[in-house]
């Protein structure tokens, strides 16, 4: 039987020592109106386009996958406040160290839709030339280091970064991402000390998703909370109400001004839920009780900040056709030219290994080019 992940309570009693869960929109949509960031509506329109962007980006590309248009996607369902809200206070020139789910924080810094169907499928539209996993996003300009499925690597890699910028005098905040499951290696704990110690200016977020994989929190960790474990190496810790948009960018905006003014590191836990599957070869039904999953519905994130809009009769049905309509659509036109461009070219291969390609390098790849030239047209693989 599966270990039922307990949801969060906005009114339970935390245990001694555990960080208070700041919570600001209720479940109802109705609000707390002592700690409403007060943002404007230009801005709740634009949180609210986002995370819905996110949400039908991520149907759709599940879909394609499950008619094997593409080989491998995993999904944000239910997350998308925590991946869009801690972001979302950052400014252009700070960096972002991904992990697994946090692809709509791309999106966010308004990377093409078609670019990211084209990762997907790996042609020759893809920024990565096909090198890289589906759905495992860089882009260098937006400051956004690639994603990886190796876990726990970003904290680490952030830290550093963020050390980086506190020595060249830059100023720059980083924001490194972890799973609950992460917090679990050995790279956490490396990270979150030295971190603590030199007070460099991150932002580390752990994306409490309530199970790795298989694998639920409880049996991850003894500690009541993660956020509390960030005593022990001496940096503020923050428990944040995951599926609600304000919270996570109220108190995401906070380490963030803190750390550009020099007050060292902030880590932060989004207590969430992974409404489906790990990843498209992953069925959850094996290992979750179906009343869970039930339960973290009821809390869904979209849902909760939509009539918290309507309330402030920001949102109304035409608009929201209006926004389903323009990013479907946007989503359409990418599959149709991904779909419709060729693979990377082959020589690519050879591209991005050395600043400038050594002789030798050169020489295979000419080689190469020659070879597919001669076999074209008979039905060969060119290697």
């Amino acid at each position: 039987m599966a270990v039922i992940a307990k949801p969060p309570g906005a009114t339970a009693k935390p245990p001694a020592g555990e960080p208070p869960m700041l919570q600001i929109l209720r479940e109802d949509g109705s609000i707390d109106s002592t700690l409403d960031p007060r943002l404007p509506t230009e801005e709740l329109k634009l949180l609210y386009r986002a995370m819905l962007q996110l949400r039908i980006f991520d149907t759709r590309m599940l879909l394609l996958q499950r008619s094997g248009r593409i080989g491998f996607y995993g999904t944000a369902m239910g997350q998308e406040a925590s991946t869009i809200g801690t972001a979302y206070p950052l400014q252009d020139e700070d960096w972002i160290f991904p992990a697994l789910r946090e692809g709509g924080t791309l999106a966010l810094r308004k990377y093409p839709i078609r670019l990211m169907v084209a990762q997907l499928i790996g042609n020759e539209i893809d920024a990565c030339k096909g090198r890289q996993m589906p759905c495992h996003y860089t882009d260098r300009d937006r400051k956004y280091v690639a994603m990886s499925s190796v876990i726990a690597t970003q904290f680490p890699q952030a830290v550093g970064a963020a050390m980086a910028a506190k020595i060249k005098g830059d100023q720059v905040v980083v924001m490194g991402y972890i799973g609950d499951g992460g917090t679990s290696a050995a790279d956490f704990h490396a990270a979150m000390n030295f971190a603590g110690v030199f007070k460099p200016p991150v932002v580390l977020v752990c994306q409490n998703n309530q199970w790795a994989i298989s694998v639920p929190v409880c049996a991850q960790t003894a500690s009541e909370t993660i956020a509390q474990k960030a005593v022990a190496y001496g940096m503020e810790g923050v428990r944040v109400d995951g599926n609600d948009i304000l919270a996570v960018v109220t108190a995401s905006r906070k380490a963030i001004e803190k750390a550009r003014a020099g007050g060292g590191p902030t880590f932060i836990e989004c207590v969430t839920y992974r409404r489906l599957g790990h990843s498209s070869s992953d069925d959850p039904t094996r290992y979750r009780d179906a009343a869970e999953v039930k339960a973290w519905e009821e809390k869904d994130p979209i849902e909760r900040f939509r009539k918290h809009l309507a309330n402030k009769n920001i949102w109304t049905d035409a608009w929201q056709k209006q926004l389903e309509t323009g990013i479907n659509d946007e989503i359409t036109a990418g599959v149709r030219e991904g779909e419709a461009a060729g693979p990377p070219p082959l020589s690519t291969m050879f591209d991005d290994v050395f600043k400038e390609v050594p002789p030798v390098l050169e020489e295979q790849r000419q080689d190469l080019l020659r070879q597919d030239e001669a076999k074209k047209g008979d039905g060969a693989f060119p290697l």
